[in-house]
C-alpha cells in the first residue's frame, strides 16, 4: 500500500493530473503586511471559469520572511487557485522554524480542508506534520523539501530540485567563463538554499566559497559583500539565491569598483528588467507562481476528484528554467504581471 493510500483509506488512487494554468482567474488582492491574511473567491457561484464545488478552506504556511517579495508571486499563484475552486485561503509565515510549525499547530486547530507548506527546516516539522496526518488533513510541500516530504508523509510536492539547479547553475558559469565566484547565502540553516551552493560547487570549474550573510537586513547584506569584493578582487561572479540579494549584490559591486558580474537564483519583474539591462548576468526561473497554484490546485483535486500528482511517489518540478539576454524579452511581461 503506497502512502497516499495509507493516510487516506476511503480514496483510491487515480491517475495524476496536474492543473492547467489556463484556468487560473486573477486572485484577489491581499495585505502583505503581517503574519496572516485570508483570501479566495466568492462562495460557489457557480460561475463560468469557477468551481461550484463546496467551499474548501486551505492553509498556505510558508517561512518567508519579511520583504521577500518572491513569496509575492507564489501568493498570486495560491490566490488564482483558490479564486479558481472556490477555497478560502489562509495565508501565514514565518522565518523562524518554531514559529512556522505553530502556524501550522494553528491551521490544524482551525480543521482546515488541506495545508500546503515549505519545508525549509524539515526536522522542526517533522512533529506538527505528524499531528494533521492523525488529524486527517492531507498535507502538500512546496518550494523547499524536495528530499524530505516523502519522508514527512505528504502527499505530494510542487518545486524544484535544488541540487539539480544548482549543477546547471555551474556548469552556466562555466560557459560564460567564470574562473572565481562566491556564493552568497542569505538564510543559514535553509537546506534548499545550502543544497543550490553546493550544486555550484559540484559542477563549477573555477572557485567558489560561500559568504553568508543576514537576508533581513538588506543594508547588511550590501556591506557584507561590498566588503568582501574589495578583500578579494579577483572574484569576478557573485551568485546570489535571491531575487532582493541579487538586486543588492549589484549595488555592492559598484560600491566596490569591482567588475564581478551578478547571476542569481529566481526572478521577479525588477530582476527581469535587470537582465535587459545587463546589470545582471543571467537567473534561474524556478517558477513561484506555478508552485503557488498547483499546491492549492492539488488539494482541491484530492478532496473532490482523489487525485494526486506523481502517484504520491513522484515530485512535481518547476524549474530550473535559464533566463539571460537571449529569452527575456519573452519573459519580462509575464514577469511585470507577476506570473514569473
Amino acid at each position: 500500500m503506497d502512502r497516499s493510500s495509507r493516510r487516506f483509506r476511503g480514496v483510491a488512487p487515480l491517475v495524476a493530473v496536474t492543473a492547467a494554468a489556463a484556468l487560473a482567474l486573477a486572485g484577489c488582492s491581499s495585505s502583505s503586511g503581517g503574519k496572516k491574511a485570508e483570501d479566495g473567491g466568492d462562495g460557489g457561484s457557480g460561475a463560468a471559469g469557477k468551481a461550484n464545488t463546496p467551499r474548501m478552506t486551505v492553509a498556505l504556511v510558508t517561512h518567508q520572511a519579511p520583504g521577500d517579495t518572491f513569496w509575492d508571486i507564489v501568493r498570486k499563484g495560491a490566490e488564482a487557485a483558490a479564486a479558481k475552486d472556490n477555497i478560502k485561503l489562509v495565508y501565514s509565515a514565518d522565518p523562524s522554524a518554531g514559529s512556522q510549525a505553530n502556524l501550522v499547530q494553528n491551521a490544524i486547530d482551525q480543521k482546515v480542508d488541506g495545508i500546503a507548506v515549505t519545508l525549509a527546516k524539515p526536522d522542526a516539522m517533522r512533529g506538527v506534520l505528524a499531528k494533521a496526518e492523525q488529524a486527517g488533513i492531507p498535507v502538500v510541500g512546496l518550494n523547499s523539501g524536495l528530499n524530505d516530504w516523502k519522508k514527512l508523509n505528504l502527499l505530494e510536492f510542487f518545486g524544484q530540485d535544488e541540487s539539480v539547479a544548482g549543477e546547471a547553475f555551474g556548469k552556466k558559469l562555466n560557459e560564460v567563463g567564470a574562473k572565481k565566484a562566491v556564493c552568497v547565502i542569505h538564510e543559514q540553516g535553509n537546506i534548499g538554499l545550502t543544497q543550490r551552493c553546493d550544486g555550484v560547487k559540484k559542477t563549477f570549474q573555477g572557485s567558489i566559497e560561500n559568504l553568508y550573510v543576514n537576508g533581513a537586513d538588506m543594508p547588511s547584506v550590501k556591506s557584507t559583500i561590498t566588503a568582501k569584493l574589495k578583500q578579494s578582487g579577483s572574484v569576478d561572479h557573485v551568485v546570489t539565491l535571491g531575487a532582493p540579494v541579487a538586486m543588492t549584490a549589484v549595488q555592492s559591486v559598484g560600491d566596490a569598483g569591482s567588475k564581478a558580474k551578478v547571476a542569481t537564483f529566481d526572478l521577479n519583474k525588477e530582476l527581469a528588467g535587470s537582465v535587459k539591462k545587463g546589470d545582471i548576468e543571467f537567473a534561474v526561473d524556478q517558477q513561484p507562481y506555478l508552485q503557488g497554484y498547483l499546491a492549492v490546485d492539488g488539494l482541491w483535486l484530492f478532496k473532490n476528484n482523489g487525485n494526486y500528482s506523481g502517484g504520491g511517489e513522484q515530485p512535481v518540478l518547476t524549474g530550473p528554467a535559464f533566463v539571460d539576454k537571449s529569452n527575456v524579452e519573452q519573459i519580462a511581461g509575464f514577469a511585470a504581471k507577476g506570473t514569473r
